[in-house]
């Protein structure tokens, strides 16, 4: 792994400190605890990390309501769409290792693409401003189906652009599930070795995998949906949404990737200013997303974060730099609450 070795990161992780702190009642407990019983949340995982530390590790509530099995701060979580952080994470590895660069078509790394593609570039995947259909809600891309790289592309490829690219903006699946195509062509591996060999191995996030529901997962939570507020199992009809949504993944997992962004033995301080740059359109318009990251500002506090949601999880992860503060909350709900409790614990901690 070109520029990064074992101990580079332990150095890194030694910053972070992985106190399991016993949850005493305080102000985030009665927080949460009100607004799982109001959304009826069956359980929930929260992770805050306070100048490289970790302050409290809390676990509230059923990681499976049938056998009244507690959530732990090791039970394994769906995480949806923070998923693309990770992907853009391992774009820009292989651009930092000279292997391809953010500039590049996307037509130059992938199979048969369509003539309608030939001015998209990788930047355009990553910022959601390609003009590519998202696939999510169209038939034909359920997880049962399992489209390879090739049948994805003749598939989602056979529809029109909705916009030229870089001329707007639109939250797009299909631009991530494209970007873990080109991880894997490029790198000569599967996205999933790809991501254990480079991310997860490195980090020490040895629980962090693919959420397909065939695997056994060790302390997997179970996914749950309301209707008429009464809860039911979650849909198991899935979307395939592989290298955009498809990692599962614990608070601890995700603490230490955070720990990793505050250093530079994985990603560079110039890649990093460019993952969280905001992105601008052909216009000259900024955005409020960068490389698989939303950045914004919460009651004038820099915030950079990503939120995720499949059938029966809403999770997140939100940092604020300034505070050196980063909240993570992973819930087995289909309701998509996790940015918005972790913005509001947030608020606690602000100075």
């Amino acid at each position: 792994m070109p520029g990064m070795t074992s101990s580079h990161f332990r150095l890194c992780l030694l910053a972070f400190v992985l106190a399991a702190n016993v949850a005493q009642a305080d102000r985030v407990d009665d927080y949460l605890q009100d607004e799982m019983k109001q959304h009826r949340i069956p359980g929930l995982a929260l992770k805050v990390i306070q100048s490289g530390k970790a302050v409290k590790t809390s676990a509230y509530g059923f990681a499976n309501l049938e056998l009244k099995v507690p959530v732990k701060p090791e039970t394994v979580f769906e995480i949806g769409s923070i998923t693309k952080q990770f992907t853009a994470a391992g774009i820009l590895l292989l651009a930092q290792d000279g292997k391809l660069s953010v500039e590049d078509k996307i037509s130059q790394h992938l199979q048969n693409p369509p003539d309608s593609w030939k001015d998209i570039a990788i930047r355009h995947l990553l910022t959601h401003t390609s003009g590519i259909e998202s696939y999510t809600g169209l038939d034909g891309f359920e997880l049962r189906r399992h489209l390879s790289q090739k049948q994805f592309i003749k598939a989602i490829g056979a529809r029109p652009l909705q916009f030229s690219p870089g001329e707007a903006w639109r939250y797009c699946n299909t631009g991530f599930n494209l970007l873990g195509f080109i991880i894997e062509n490029v790198s000569g591996t599967n996205y999933w070795a790809f991501m254990n060999q480079r991310l997860f191995q490195p980090l020490g996030m040895t629980t962090t995998t693919n959420r397909l529901p065939a695997l056994i997962i060790p302390n997997r939570a179970s996914g749950y949906e309301q209707t008429n507020r009464t809860w039911i199992n979650r849909d198991y009809d899935l979307t395939d949404v592989f290298s955009a949504g498809e990692i599962a993944s614990t608070v601890g997992d995700l603490a230490r990737w955070n720990a990793v962004l505050d250093c530079e033995s994985l990603l560079s301080a110039k890649t990093k200013e460019i993952m969280w740059t905001p992105s601008r359109l052909n216009n000259g318009r900024a955005t409020k997303y960068g490389f698989g990251w939303f950045i914004d500002t919460l009651d004038g506090h820099k915030n950079i974060g990503h939120g995720g949601s499949t059938s029966g999880f809403s999770a997140t992860i939100q940092r604020f730099p300034d505070d050196q503060l980063a909240i993570i909350i992973l819930t087995n709900t289909d309701e998509q609450l996790a940015t918005t409790l972790a913005k509001k614990v947030a608020a606690i901690y602000f100075k």
